[in-house]
């Protein structure tokens, strides 16, 4: 009974600690002094949006993955300027975002060529996943108007929401391992535009949408086409979230250096040859549609992503007799205006 007793009292205490903690007679959330998910003492700082910046990830040798930031002189290490500048600052695209430190991040950019860390070459970098741990994955369906047509469906009238998994993320330049043929086999391509959240957003009218986008990342909704179509039901959300089915890059590209949303050249080629060859201006739901809509239904978090759909050209909306599925070796090229080449290898 007293070891209860001294258990319950010991609890009352750190529960009263989490209120708030006293330093020189003044009382301060005690919030500051916890320890942040991403390492060292939480951001307690003005939350604000990165602009004016193309970021990308760096796999490390010890594992992580790190950001980077493309310039003129070549490739920011944020991590290396960081510890070199003593600047406490983000090291991954999911803290910036969802922690809001733009200050720190563009200290670290404004502090490189005095920290004597040297640019790396894009060429030398091995890409790591721009996002590993996003709240929210929301994907949209059929968004183009020609796509629709040659699947032979009917322009849905309001945006088709299913979801994927953190599993799916993979990198730029990433060796997708698909799976065996007997899980499946009818492998398709879907270049896509994708919209990060850069503030929290619910129920937002659609003028005023684009003012919560942080950035946009060229994407591609790899798809089995068996199973999201040809089991006994419908599986749209297994048929597109097995293993790395969502390789984003090789960039974020802020909002402020995109500009219009909804007027970008979307392109595919499978080893070479161009497949799709689109615009955004054939959204079904435009940019703004789809993001007031979504946030109708869900809160949007700063550094969830929203996959917009993808245009015609995929092999599943092509003759039976010319579909030929994706194989091991194929070489996919999903490309965006202003947005840069994704690239991956099928393994």
């Amino acid at each position: 009974m007293s070891s209860r007793r001294q258990f319950m009292k010991t609890a009352s205490a750190a529960g009263a600690g989490l209120v708030a903690v006293s330093t020189m007679g003044v009382m301060q959330d005690a919030s500051a002094y916890q320890t942040s998910v991403w390492g060292g003492d939480v951001y307690a700082g003005p939350r604000e949006m990165v602009k004016n910046s193309k970021i990308l990830s760096i796999q490390n040798a010890d594992g992580s993955e790190t950001l980077g930031v493309v310039t003129p002189k070549g490739v920011i290490d944020v991590r290396a300027v960081a510890k070199k500048m003593k600047i406490a600052a983000p090291l991954t695209l999911d803290q910036l975002l969802q922690e809001g430190n733009a200050a720190g991040f563009n200290k670290v950019v404004a502090s490189a060529d005095r920290s004597g860390v040297p640019y790396l070459k894009e060429s030398d970098i091995t890409f790591g996943r721009l996002f590993k741990n996003p709240g929210k994955i929301v994907c949209v369906g059929l968004n183009y108007r020609a796509h629709a047509d040659e699947v032979g469906m009917a322009h849905p009238r309001v945006p088709p929401l299913f979801n994927k998994y953190n599993n799916s993320l993979a990198a730029h330049n990433c060796l997708l391992q698909i799976p065996p043929p007997e899980v499946s086999y009818k492998l398709d391509y879907e270049t896509e535009l994708l919209i990060v959240i850069g503030k929290q957003m619910r129920n937002v009218p659609m003028a005023d949408t684009l003012s919560y986008v942080v950035g946009y990342c060229t994407s591609n909704d790899f798809s089995s086409r068996d199973l999201q179509l040809e089991l006994p039901s419908s599986q749209w959300m297994i048929g597109k979230t097995l293993d790395q089915y969502a390789p984003i890059g090789p960039y974020l590209v802020t909002a402020d250096l995109v500009g219009d949303p909804n007027k970008l050249q979307v392109q595919t080629f499978v080893n070479g040859e161009m497949r799709q060859n689109s615009n955004t201006s054939d959204f079904i739901h435009n940019t703004q549609k789809m993001l007031s809509y979504i946030s109708t239904y869900w809160t949007l978090e700063p550094g969830d992503i929203v996959f917009t759909g993808t245009p015609q050209g995929v092999i599943a909306g092509m003759p039976k007799d010319k579909q030929v599925w994706l194989k091991k070796g194929d070489r996919i090229v999903s490309r965006i205006e202003k947005l840069g080449d994704l690239q991956f290898t099928l393994g």
